[in-house]
């Protein structure tokens, strides 16, 4: 139970720091890749600096809606660390001014290429969809979140049509049945285990805690699906991954499967394994390269459950 969607009025200056929590996280995630020192919650201050030049911590105060305490511990964690220094003698000396470093000046750059771009597009496809009341926008972006991390979001951007991880609704259960359908067919036959899980998704996957995602390319809709069926307590079968042969090149299935393994610690996962075959030959190594390993335990356990299954593995992580 999340305490805080109990209450969503009382709680929502909790609800939304949590939020600004979570997101300057994901964003952290960027700044280490691109190796800079600097954390999320600095940014504003060195993009007003940027912006306006010398400022004092007053001025700073204003430029950023911070409280002046706030600016005060700011400021000297970025003196500190090498990214501000003191800026030209005021007028008034009693009013000590600040500016970027040479350091401080590097950086900002570099955020605004490496970092910021990315960031505020990945924001932006995040809130395009919202509508209605605060709150129901709030558990949208919380779900969305849930599905895909901000910094997951990030990983094409600047490189051609990216791949947006979406949630199960209703009118996707579609997609999820006919992406599935398509791979099974061309290789195997359709099982009786098949059939009824993807003709009952919400009954057999979601209401028994489990979940599904879809992948989506601009252009191309929604090209592939993989789910989570619980087994157990805290043990969950990644099952039905498939991706439409249309969207090949555009790495559909690794970001899915990065998706799926993330919303699996989510969901408290201990065990998560997969059943497949060995003519799945690219499904084998994709599973290997995002840690899968062969688990002979797992095919007695659970190999029987489809008559194409010869090979089970579980991550090496639950």
């Amino acid at each position: 139970m999340d305490v805080l969607r109990t209450r969503p009025h009382l709680f929502l200056g909790s609800r939304l720091k949590r939020l600004g929590e979570r997101m300057q996280a994901d964003v952290m995630v960027l700044i280490e890749r691109a190796g800079l020192p600097v954390q999320p919650g600095q940014y504003p201050i060195l993009a007003a600096l940027d912006a306006l030049g010398p400022l004092s911590v007053g001025g700073l105060v204003e430029a950023t809606g911070v409280s002046q305490p706030g600016v005060t511990r700011a400021v000297a964690k970025l003196v500190e660390a090498g990214l501000v220094e003191n800026g030209p003698a005021a007028t008034d000396r009693r009013r000590r001014t600040l500016q970027l470093s040479a350091l401080g000046v590097d950086v900002v750059a570099r955020s605004r290429t490496e970092v910021w771009p990315a960031v505020e597009a990945s924001v932006m496809a995040l809130c395009a969809t919202l509508d209605g009341p605060l709150v129901a926008q709030l558990d949208a972006v919380e779900r969305s979140l849930d599905v895909q991390p901000l910094h997951r979001r990030t990983a094409a951007a600047g490189s051609g049509p990216g791949v947006e991880i979406l949630p199960f609704t209703s009118d996707r259960a579609k997609d999820f049945h006919d992406i599935n359908v398509q791979w099974i067919e061309a290789m195997f036959a359709l099982e009786a285990t098949d059939r009824d899980v993807l003709e009952n998704p919400e009954a057999r996957i979601i209401s028994r805690g489990g979940d599904i995602l879809f992948a989506g390319v601009a252009g191309l809709g929604i090209v592939g699906t993989c789910a989570l069926q619980k087994t157990g307590d805290d043990q969950f079968e990644l099952t039905k991954m498939g991706v439409l042969e249309a969207a090949r090149g555009h790495k559909v299935g690794e970001a899915l499967l990065q998706a799926v393994l993330d919303r699996a610690r989510g969901l408290n996962a201990r065990v998560l394994y997969l059943l497949t075959s060995r003519r799945c030959e690219a499904a084998i190594h994709l599973y290997e390269k995002l840690g899968f390993r062969h688990d002979r335990d797992i095919m007695e356990r659970f190999g029987a459950r489809y008559d194409r299954c010869d090979v089970a593995m579980r991550h090496r992580d639950f």
